[in-house]
């Protein structure tokens, strides 16, 4: 696999693009709000835009309540070999401090973004990292939270009851 040395490996595809798009194929799912993704050769890590879910890969951090789960459900949305597009957010920069692309990820045959979806289901938290500069779509993905949480779906449920900084039941 070709990587690019400097910008990161799908820079040359997405700067090429206006509207900050490309699609690409599954490569991998690393946790519940980050996947890789392959396109026209090269393979980059993408953060799932808006959304946060319980750790379970972080270094010096314990797993936490949820997180599995969490993960589960993005293998599920998200098997190796599904094609997505991802899509910036033109209110947002379009790499995080780790330089992964921030985006909003659709399998190409669902009619929302994982990202909704996962916080619909109560598997993911809404997350603004700039709360002076909430991203495009933050209003719609409150109410699907609001949606999980009175219906105590996922992390919204037992046995964390919206406490992800608790380890997971055994």
């Amino acid at each position: 696999m070709r990587r690019h040395p400097a910008i990161g490996v799908l820079a040359a595809v997405v700067l090429a693009s206006p509207a900050g798009a490309f699609t690409g194929t599954v490569s991998g799912v690393v946790d519940g709000d980050t996947i890789k993704v392959r396109s026209r050769g090269f393979e980059d890590t993408v953060r799932l835009l808006g959304i946060d879910t319980p750790e379970t890969r972080r270094p010096g951090t314990p797993v936490q309540c949820w997180g599995p789960e969490a993960t589960r459900r993005a293998e599920r949305l998200l098997p190796v070999g599904s094609r997505v597009e991802v899509v910036a957010d033109p209110t947002q920069d379009r790499r995080d401090r780790y330089g992964r692309f921030l985006g909003y990820v659709r399998r190409m045959d669902m009619r929302v973004t994982v990202n909704f979806a996962m916080v619909l289901s109560g598997d993911a938290r809404v997350y603004v990292f700039d709360r002076s500069r909430p991203f495009a779509r933050a209003a719609s993905f409150r109410t699907a939270q609001r949606m999980a949480r009175d219906a105590g779906r996922g992390l919204w449920g037992p046995p964390c009851d919206g406490r992800t900084d608790r380890p997971p039941p055994e």
